[in-house]
């Protein structure tokens, strides 16, 4: 089996860190007025495909976060930010008044929680969806 250049190789490494095909070829060495096409050409080989797709493989398992711990801290957030908490006067007596901790923290939470589900805010309204239900007791990666 034929393995890849250094060029390939420093092409695979730049096109990991920028995702622009012509902007990796050119900085792994390529010489040609036309770099999207070598970009193409470079992209359409399975063995820098398959490179590609190792080299990410690495870098997301050396991360060593799991979809369910991600999940569970968002869902965390948005609780407590969307949370009412209640207005003492300087005495702390309480007033009858509530006030929401930091929205925009909470709804930014759901927003993330919302793409990651599939929600899809483009899509048709009179769709509706199959939420997936997810609690913190059986939150499990396999599950999602």
């Amino acid at each position: 089996m034929k393995n890849l250049t250094q060029q390939q190789k420093r092409f695979v490494a730049e096109y990991i860190k920028s995702l622009d095909g012509e902007l990796s070829a050119q900085k792994a060495g390529y010489k040609s007025r036309d770099l999207k096409t070598i970009a193409n050409n470079l992209l359409s080989d399975n063995m820098v495909i398959n490179e590609i797709k190792e080299q990410l493989k690495k870098q997301i398992s050396s991360l060593r976060v799991h979809k369910g711990y991600v999940i569970q801290k968002l869902l965390q957030i948005a609780e407590f930010s969307l949370e009412e908490e209640e207005i003492l006067d300087k005495e702390g007596n309480y007033t009858g008044k509530k006030k929401l901790r930091d929205t925009s923290a909470g709804l930014k939470a759901l927003e993330s929680l919302c793409k990651y589900l599939g929600f899809n805010s483009n899509s048709d309204e009179n769709e509706y969806k199959e939420a997936k239900i997810i609690t913190i007791s059986n939150l499990d990666d396999n599950k999602i």
